[in-house]
């Protein structure tokens, strides 16, 4: 099969890819969190980093347990890996609480990432888990507001994640532009609102990316499955890992839609619950011969 972003994606022998760092959650079930950005950024011919913001335990039923790290180690995470390894992007996915994102934006200011830095930096806003347990304190909200969102290259809510953050209920696609627009307004650089959970649309999925000035709509097929864990993580790892690749976010933002259009046409069941969007569509299978 096919690279994600075509051929320039095929690595060369010898030479160190792009470096992606993801700073988020485990899911001890592999189907969301770091495990899913990792796999997303290898199928994306990127070498994923991790900053590790909790551990979960979970798996396809849902959510039973959740240890926060200590924000000091969190971003003791972004910094050793900055400091050596060096980064092409990076992304945010649960970051459970206040003091983690206070910790995780010093860090990122001093490594350089997001605005005023050379590292392009795509916030994920994760505040719950598909099947709707908590995974963001309350206190963390205005965080996200005041202290992520400005530094954003770009953000990426999903609609449950627009009427937490903004208080904007998306029911159509007219309401769609007006929360890209107030989101916008809280000082990321482009919004993409992911039009996955919009009623509206029966057959065709359609984000939005908003730059301040022009709109531009992604649409997609709709697939009739229930298997879409770690969709949202996918998506985010697929577009840093483009931004880290040199491409510009309009671009970025393409691969990464098409990137998760196929693996959620590709997704498959696993356990009693919601399975995982799936990579694999982007692997070739070597070890068929």
């Amino acid at each position: 099969m096919p690279a994600a972003g075509g051929t320039d994606m095929k690595p060369t022998v010898g030479t160190t890819p792009p470096r992606v760092l993801t700073i988020a959650g485990t899911d001890s079930g592999g189907g969301a969190g770091v495990a899913a950005d990792l796999r997303a950024m290898a199928a994306c011919g990127v070498h994923g980093c991790v900053a590790v913001t909790a551990v979960t335990v979970q798996n396809t039923l849902g959510v039973s347990g959740v240890h926060v790290l200590p924000p000091e180690t969190v971003a003791a995470q972004i910094e050793t890996v900055a400091s050596d390894i060096g980064l092409d992007a990076a992304k945010t996915g649960m970051l459970a609480g206040r003091p983690t994102i206070e910790a995780i934006v010093a860090a990122c200011d001093r490594a350089g990432i997001g605005a005023g830095g050379r590292t392009p930096f795509v916030v994920d806003p994760v505040a719950a888990s598909m099947h709707g347990d908590p995974l963001l304190a309350d206190d963390a909200l205005d965080a996200f507001r005041d202290l992520l969102f400005p530094r954003a290259t770009l953000v990426t809510p999903n609609l449950d994640e627009v009427r937490l953050l903004v208080g904007v209920e998306v029911h159509d696609r007219a309401g769609q532009y007006d929360a890209a627009k107030t989101l916008h307004a809280l000082g990321p650089r482009h919004v993409l609102v992911k039009g996955g959970h919009l009623a509206e649309d029966a057959d065709v999925c359609v984000d939005l990316l908003y730059d301040g000035h022009t709109f531009t709509e992604l649409p997609g097929p709709r697939f009739a499955t229930g298997h879409t864990h770690g969709g949202g993580d996918n998506m985010a790892s697929a577009i840093a890992s483009g931004l880290a690749r040199g491409l510009d976010v309009p671009a970025a933002v393409a691969l990464g839609k098409r990137y998760i259009t196929e693996a959620v046409r590709h997704a498959y069941p696993l356990g009693a619950g919601h399975g995982p969007v799936s990579p694999l569509w982007a692997v070739r299978p070597w070890w068929t011969g």
